[in-house]
């Protein structure tokens, strides 16, 4: 965690959290919206030489009439790209999901405001100029960021900017993709440090205002149509079919890592084995990126890997490509064009990939199984729609966010059970090879680690009176130290004595410190004028959680617990709990979540 934790501040009235995060809501709808139109200004003027706004990513783009010359497109775009990012945000740099994770966990919810704009600037140049990255990344940038500042800029405590932070990221997500339950889901798994009404119910509001955002612009459609989607259903009529689901959890298991080495492995390799700065070797990157596509173009008739690859995807589901060997030649492709994309220094998401390599390896796989076992009536559509939620679960880590997310964007409610055996399958075989995620990888690698499960915190229920030591002897402030040091040898349970004058307390002394302040003090130094005051009181029904927030708000190490908290009495005080005894709490309370 950061060293310096921001003031504390008065939490916000749900009312009025629920209205922050209604803004932003509708700004990360807006967002999403905006982004998609810059894509297709830089999209249609780099490869077109239009000025339009109007692109359909899941239709193919046309040749662009540069010819040959079209393989430096996504150079140009990658010294654009190189330009912003060092002059104005390295934070932009990438594919934006790990920066939020690190905000969250390590800076308090503190993302800068010029981010979300230059990311929107470097992503659209990315996506626009062809290359090999998604838009979700970004938008979940562009949303975090939006809400970080709105934190900042309204007074609120740390956990309600991190609320908005992760409400802002759902929304750009479920605006994106059209997918408001699996926004939510992503924020849940990925994102959210506590898991609450307080905090789900802002985030659920701020996905579902970004969703209608973003419907109001794009309308209702899933982002991918199925024709004839209900002869998905025939692939369970044999039971045994589902087996061929574990093979594929386990190949898109192999994928999902193979992904995440590669990306890194590139990025190992370009920032210190490629001699030459930034802008040379992102612009190296693209130029191979660019030379794949126009390859694929001049001898398919198609660029198939550049920008997000919904045009290949659609294709697949829709049954345009037939030809399992093509579809493997493709996944190889993007994987490496992602991976030099990414690796260079561009700036957009692992999504869209996740999903091409996904949809191109379970089409490839349902399409072989299909012409080995007619008789079953197995459709490649159902594999592919499958090997997208397994990629995405497997790579990213998040499994259910991933299920749902896919099932939103098809609205495919048949391969249901077969994409959850595929997911589950993906993600645990990931996990043996690769513990990191695809998110998590580059911030372990910057010694920044994230928590593997959001865990109950059963000792945070614990009540002060169930914690306190009741071992307290109260003396007068008028006694001399020389008095308690006999006393301490008397007494050897005491561990800790209160000093009162009159009936107040004014101070503490603990048991172990009283020879040391014998020493420094001399043995007629009064009670009163050594006793520390760092303490603060609280009631017996006092939750463990309340005690922990309020010892670090006052910086205190001594919680006394009383009967009326506010007027320490010292008749009244029934016992005190110092931070020894919280540690061992939480320490016990660790039996739990032990193996």
């Amino acid at each position: 965690m950061a060293d310096q934790p921001p003031q504390r501040r008065p939490p916000l009235r749900p009312a009025s959290l629920s209205l922050a995060a209604i803004l932003v809501g509708t700004v990360a709808g807006l967002g999403a919206v905006a982004f998609r139109g810059l894509i297709a200004l830089v999209h249609n003027l780099l490869f077109l030489g239009q000025a339009s706004v109007y692109y359909d990513a899941n239709v193919h783009t046309p040749g662009s009439p540069w010819g040959p010359l079209v393989v430096l497109v996504p150079v140009a775009g990658a010294l654009g790209v190189a330009f912003l990012v060092k002059n104005f945000a390295p934070e932009a740099k990438g594919h934006g999901v790990p920066e939020v994770m690190d905000a969250i966990y390590y800076q308090h919810g503190a993302i800068r405001p010029v981010v979300a704009l230059v990311k929107s600037l470097a992503s659209a140049i990315s996506i626009g100029s062809g290359g090999s990255v998604g838009r979700e990344g970004p938008i979940i940038q562009i949303g975090s960021s939006f809400g970080s500042t709105l934190g900042q800029f309204v007074p609120m405590p740390s956990w309600q900017r991190i609320t908005l932070v992760s409400a802002g990221a759902a929304g750009g997500i479920a605006a994106t993709f059209n997918t408001p339950i699996g926004g939510v889901l992503f924020a849940v798994e990925i994102l959210m440090h506590e898991v609450s009404v307080r905090t789900l119910v802002p985030v659920a509001i701020s996905t579902a205002t970004a969703t209608y955002v973003g419907r109001l612009a794009y309308g209702v459609r899933p982002s991918f149509v199925i024709p004839k989607l209900n002869e998905l259903a025939s692939h369970v009529t044999h039971p045994e079919a589902l087996l061929f689901y574990v093979v594929l959890g386990v190949l898109t298991g192999l994928v999902s890592t193979l992904y995440i080495r590669s990306i890194y492995a590139c990025e190992d390799f370009f920032e210190r084995r490629t001699p030459g700065n930034y802008y040379l070797r992102h612009g190296a990157g693209m130029l191979l990126v660019g030379i794949a596509s126009y390859a694929l173009l001049a001898t398919t008739g198609h660029y198939y890997i550049e920008g997000v690859g919904y045009a290949t995807i659609q294709d697949i589901l829709s049954g345009a490509l037939s030809q399992p060997w093509f579809l493997l030649l493709l996944a190889a492709i993007k994987l490496l064009a992602t991976s030099l994309t990414l690796g260079s220094g561009a700036s957009g998401g692992i999504f869209s990939p996740a999903l091409y390599l996904g949809a191109t390896l379970g089409g490839a796989y349902g399409m072989v199984l299909g012409r080995i076992f007619p008789q079953w009536g197995m459709t490649p559509v159902a594999f592919a729609v499958a090997g997208m939620a397994g990629v995405v679960g497997g790579s990213t880590g998040a499994a259910m966010a991933a299920i749902v997310m896919i099932f939103e964007m098809t609205l495919d409610y048949n391969v249901i059970v077969p994409m959850t055996i595929t997911v589950a399958l993906s993600y645990q075989v990931r996990q043996a090879l690769s513990p990191e995620s695809i998110y998590t990888m580059k911030l372990a690698r910057r010694g920044h680690h994230m928590p593997d499960a959001l865990q109950t915190n059963f000792h945070q229920l614990m009540r002060a009176a169930d914690l306190m030591d009741t071992g307290v002897v109260i003396l007068p402030a008028t006694d001399a130290l020389g008095q308690l040091a006999l006393l301490r040898r008397e007494q050897p349970a005491i561990s800790c004595y209160l000093i009162a004058e009159g009936e107040q307390v004014v101070g503490y002394i603990e048991r172990d410190a009283a020879w040391e302040l014998l020493e420094t003090h001399g043995a007629d130094a009064r009670l009163g004028d050594v006793a520390r005051r760092d303490y603060f009181g609280v009631g017996e029904q006092t939750t463990l959680f309340e005690i922990m927030t309020a010892m670090h708000a006052r910086q205190a190490t001594v919680a006394l617990v009383a009967m009326y908290p506010y007027d320490l009495s010292a008749k009244e005080v029934r016992g005190l709990i110092t931070r020894q005894q919280i540690a061992a709490a939480v320490v016990q309370s660790a039996e739990l979540f032990g193996e």
